[in-house]
């Protein structure tokens, strides 16, 4: 699989590694000069110095044959560009980009990006994993599917010693694995009672997560 990352900052040198670990063929595209000249004693040839919206520099980076591009810039303007110019102008099959303003994700997803990662987001729901104090944290977003797989912890309240049935899941929704203590990871069945402290990987339809905390504070 043939990679453009736009921005070359670390989380661009760090994908880029993965990447390259993986098997694929990867390019770097970043406009500031010192940092490409850093780019490529770190990572060699995988590097083009300029402007990843500019038609002259994707058509230099074979974007023609890309399979993937990737905006993680630190600039939103900056990601949106690149990355329309990636799926309007070059029609590359899969085009994601990093938005640093969650107020900016519902313009990217207007006009037709793929995938967007909400970077404050993903910190919140890291903290959220890492306090355990909430008991809803998003973990995946299958968007285009309409789906969100999510970690739910049972509190400390009237969903205790109760059915698994009697979680107020929204419709739809399947609880696949149930994490209790030191115990092995199981799947549940609508009979196991619940515990304090339990934790469950479900899936459920996209939107109806604040539904779901809201019904878990109860």
């Amino acid at each position: 699989m043939y990679i453009i990352i736009v921005g070359g900052g670390d989380l661009g040198s760090s994908l880029a590694r993965e990447f390259v670990s993986n098997g694929h063929e990867v390019l770097i595209i970043e406009k500031n000069a010192a940092r490409c000249e850093q780019l490529e004693e770190e990572l060699g040839s995988m590097s083009l110095c300029g402007d990843g919206s500019e038609i002259a520099i994707l058509t230099k980076a074979g974007i023609t044959r890309a399979d993937m591009f990737i905006a993680v810039t630190d600039e939103d303007d900056d990601n949106l560009a690149a990355c329309e110019m990636a799926k309007r102008k070059f029609n590359v099959p899969q085009v994601i980009a990093k938005v640093n303003t969650p107020k900016n994700e519902h313009i990217f997803v207007k006009l037709g990006i793929d995938y967007t990662v909400n970077a404050v987001a993903v910190v919140l729901e890291n903290i959220k994993v890492l306090t355990g104090i909430f008991p809803l944290v998003r973990l995946l977003s299958f968007k285009e599917r309409g789906w969100e797989l999510v970690l739910i912890k049972v509190p400390d309240g009237s969903l205790v010693s109760r059915p698994l049935k009697d979680l107020p899941l929204p419709t739809g929704a399947v609880a696949t694995l149930l994490i209790r203590g030191g115990e092995e990871p199981k799947m549940p069945t609508p009979e196991t009672i619940l515990q304090a402290g339990d934790e469950l990987i479900c899936l459920i339809p996209s939107g109806s997560a604040e539904s779901l905390q809201a019904a878990l504070a109860k």
